[in-house]
């Protein structure tokens, strides 16, 4: 499991010792059908880093080793003194790195044994804004279409997501289906999809809402509204449409020509598959946009088979954390907001009700914020946010003056500020459920032992739980019994599992939701008797009402004359998220001084334009070095790859370098808390030499065998 396409994979373990020997794609597995990517096969066979193998505690400045039983009594110690007086002390930071079971479990934990607000289950990070416009939308979260829908589309527009590089398997599967000049590709960047698509599209960075916003009104405009279906099936529809500017302004404000505006209203004008991602989502206007996309789709009557809003997953499990994990809604997608599905949590928790909160909570960025006032006590499972959230030199300075506790398979950025280091299984080595980004629950197995100091993470909240909240979860929780009673939870919910159970899974391998019954299983969302019937007091699809508001509203942190570049980041095909497995050459790269640097992309022109002095020059014909990426909030030494495929005045730099969230800004989208990583100013700066002890130098690579 390396992300959300959910393939099934095969693993051998090692004749001698712990570890995975071999990994191949599963021919038998109902999703990939033996189909799996190079980074999925590598990451899981030779994964890079340094494995975690037994409990730390911090010393002085120096982590050493210790028992499970000196560790976790500390947790606990800290944990208890950190709710003493309020419950909202205690932070926990999850992950769509954990089976359904372990983000079931810690969400039970930190909601109902504790009581916190301050909880999140690191799916704001990347996909808030999207859930947030599904439930606008449609009443409920999640694509309607699923992967059978692929083959089906006659055009497939895909926005602000590189899926070439990101899901491959996924892209396999869409270039198939659009080799007749069907695939456009939305992106400011020429990246590995556009490269391979038949047009590409390219808006200023944050110009997507304003380039949608064109090619509604354009259709519009042409009389190409499916006047049927938005009659039939929708509302609000005739307060958008007064509400949109004219195509070619909105074309101007986008950075595009009006061919492309025209391109995109055509390609709708047949069954088309509408994907997005990252690109769209991690943005102020990130809700917005979602919901201007989703108005696209319901204005040509793109939905139903072939066709319809298909947001693009990242994490392996992250689908799974928005159903089971007590995020953003409780488990099953019940409203937080409601005191009725409150109390049906509680009581199948056994808790009082009152101990639940009654609000998501602020989100990581407001959690960070929230250290050294509300919460003194941090714990993060599976996930590196001193790399991966916005900002990142102050998360560090918060997070020093937290009680940290890091629950991870591999030492990472954060790791190195903790007080105590919980060391976890990863995929290969635990038990339990994942579900992908088109709603499929799969059987997840170990393919081999651990060492003695490593535990699941399943088993590692439990022991936490017994100390803090004894009541909270069985002492030595079975990750099957825990699946039926998650799956009983979701029962008569938009994402119902009630009627899946590892019986099932091992029968069948892998099952879509909504599945009330054993032998149910979900396929296009909302078709119901040859009509439509939606998750919504009307029972109708809504259109968006903020067609001027958002797009009149700045983005955060626009170029100046200060800082006359725009940053904008994104993911390469090698490498994943934060990189602690690893991070290949078009991540980091040595520059002159030996520093292990991130690797930036920029125009010809633009490095010609502003090249610093006493900037060194190429000492290869493909490369800058002796540079640094500066922002308002720190800087960051790159080497500066010449590149025409990103535009004039753009920074491009990957997400999976540790250092490239010193530059990114903290603002977040006012509906869904999702960080604008997207886009900030910066300028291009020479370089300092290298201080001694540099930490970007440090290269971790230790194995558990």
């Amino acid at each position: 499991m390396r992300c959300a396409v959910g393939c099934g994979h095969v693993q051998r373990g090692v004749d001698v010792g712990y570890g995975i020997d071999g990994v191949r794609g599963d021919s038998a597995h109902p999703v990939s059908r033996g189909l799996a990517c190079s980074r999925g096969i590598s990451e899981s066979a030779d994964p890079d880093g340094e494995w975690l193998t037994r409990p730390l505690v911090r010393r002085g400045d120096d982590l050493v080793p210790t028992t499970w039983d000196l560790a976790l009594a500390r947790v606990a110690e800290e944990f208890e003194a950190a709710t003493a007086s309020s419950p909202h002390g205690l932070a926990v930071l999850g992950s769509g790195q954990q089976t359904n079971e372990a983000a079931y479990a810690l969400g039970k934990l930190a909601r109902g044994g504790v009581g916190t607000r301050n909880y999140d289950a690191n799916t704001t990070l990347c996909m808030a804004s999207a859930v947030t416009a599904y439930y606008e939308a449609f009443g409920a979260d999640a694509p309607p279409p699923t992967y059978d829908d692929v083959p089906e589309a006659e055009r497939h527009v895909v926005w602000g997501a590189n899926p070439a590089a990101a899901h491959p398997v996924l892209f396999r599967w869409i270039r198939e289906s659009a080799d007749d000049g069907g695939l456009i590709a939305v992106d400011p960047v020429r990246s590995a999809t556009a490269g391979a698509a038949d047009r590409h599209v390219a808006p200023d960075p944050g110009g997507d809402l304003a380039l949608a916003r064109a090619v509604l009104a354009l259709i519009v405009a042409r009389g190409d509204v499916d006047g049927a279906f938005v009659e039939g099936a929708t509302e609000n529809f005739r307060a958008l449409r007064d509400s949109l500017p004219a195509p070619a302004r909105a074309a101007r404000a986008a950075g595009v020509d009006p061919a492309d505006v025209r391109a995109l209203a055509d390609a709708l004008d047949a069954p088309t598959l509408l994907y997005w991602g990252m690109g769209v989502n991690q943005s102020a206007r990130g809700t917005d946009t979602c919901r201007a996309l989703i108005d696209l789709c319901l204005a040509t009557g793109n939905l139903g088979s072939g066709s319809g809003p298909f947001s693009l997953t990242g994490q392996a499990n992250s689908m799974g954390a928005r159903v089971c994990a007590s995020k953003g809604t409780w488990p099953g997608h019940r409203t937080f907001g409601d005191p009725d599905e409150r109390a049906v949590v509680a009581d199948a928790w056994n808790v009082p009700a009152g101990r639940l909160p009654d609000d998501p909570g602020p989100g990581p960025v407001g959690i960070v914020e929230a250290v050294g006032d509300e919460v003194e006590a941090v714990w993060t499972v599976a996930t590196n946010p001193v790399a991966s959230l916005p900002d990142a030199d102050r998360v560090e300075g918060r997070l020093e003056d937290a009680f940290l506790v890091v629950q991870d398979a591999f030492r990472s950025e954060t790791a190195e500020l903790a007080d105590v280091v919980l060391p976890a299984a990863t995929w290969g080595e635990t038990s339990g459920t994942v579900m992908n980004m088109e709603r499929t629950v799969s059987r997840v197995r170990p393919a081999t032992g651990t060492p003695p100091g490593i535990r699941q993470d399943l088993e590692i909240v439990a022991a936490v739980a017994r100390r803090i909240a004894p009541d909270a979860l069985d002492p030595r929780p079975d990750p099957a019994a825990l699946f039926d009673e998650f799956a009983a939870l979701t029962a008569g919910t938009t994402a119902d599992c009630s009627g899946i159970d590892y019986d099932r899974l091992d029968a069948d391998r892998a099952v879509r939701w909504p599945a009330p019954a054993a032998d149910a299983a979900g396929g296009y969302r909302y078709r119901v008797d040859g009509g439509w019937a939606f998750p919504t007091a009307s029972g109708r699809a809504r259109f968006s009402t903020a067609a001027g508001a958002a797009g009149d509203r700045a983005l955060p942190d626009p170029a100046d004359d200060a800082y006359p570049l725009t940053l904008t980041t994104a993911r390469v095909a090698a490498d994943y998220n934060t990189g602690v497995r690893g991070r290949s050459e078009e991540t980091a790269a040595n520059d002159a001084d030996g520093r292990s640097v991130a690797r930036a992309r920029v125009h010809p022109e633009t490095l010609a334009e502003h090249l610093p002095p006493g900037a060194e020059p190429p000492a290869e014909p493909h490369f800058h070095s002796h540079l640094c990426v500066e922002s308002r909030r720190g800087s960051v030494p790159v080497t500066a790859d010449p590149d025409p495929g990103v535009p004039v005045g753009v920074v491009w730099l990957p997400i999976h370098h540790p250092m490239t969230n010193r530059l990114t800004v903290a603002a977040t989208d006012p509906r869904s808390d999702e960080p604008n990583y997207k886009q900030c100013a910066v300028r291009l700066v020479a370089a300092p030499a290298a201080p001694e002890g540099d930490p970007t130098a440090r290269g971790w690579k230790r194995r558990r065998r």
